[in-house]
């Protein structure tokens, strides 16, 4: 009942109603061990395969955009047409592996900058996050 509780308040502060369908997708995101990367894609059809209950692409989208917007989870642009996203929204860094597609968490404090370029005037930087890319 705790849970239900905090998925409805995540819903209604990030804006949105908490309709079955949106109760779903917010309980696929936050009610897992692990942090969860993934796409609007894998994730509708991750809720589309488990229950009865069918989610539109477009309501599995509007979630994750106000998820997103409210910070409960932090997008991940891999490429200039492919966004993934994530439940952990602390500082951390990523490995992307280009053949299978995935992503994986690497700890802030394990990537050592020595030079950052200053932002524009009137701009600071509000956070850095790297993403190496892996190959075969």
């Amino acid at each position: 009942m705790k849970q239900k509780k905090a998925i409805v308040n995540k819903l209604r502060s990030s804006g949105l109603r908490p309709t079955k369908q949106r109760v779903l997708i917010a309980q696929n995101l936050f009610e897992r061990d692990k942090t969860f990367h993934f796409t609007v894609e894998t994730l509708n059809k991750e809720i589309n395969k488990k229950g009865s209950e069918k989610v539109s692409l477009a309501t599995v989208y509007n979630t994750v955009e106000a998820f997103t917007k409210a910070g409960h989870i932090k997008q991940i642009l891999t490429s200039k047409s492919k966004s993934y996203f994530d439940t952990n929204i602390k500082s951390h860094h990523h490995f992307y592996d280009e053949d299978s597609k995935e992503l994986t968490d690497i700890n802030y404090n394990q990537v050592k900058l020595s030079k950052v370029p200053q932002p524009p005037k009137g701009k600071k930087i509000k956070n850095l996050e790297v993403v190496i890319r892996l190959q075969k």
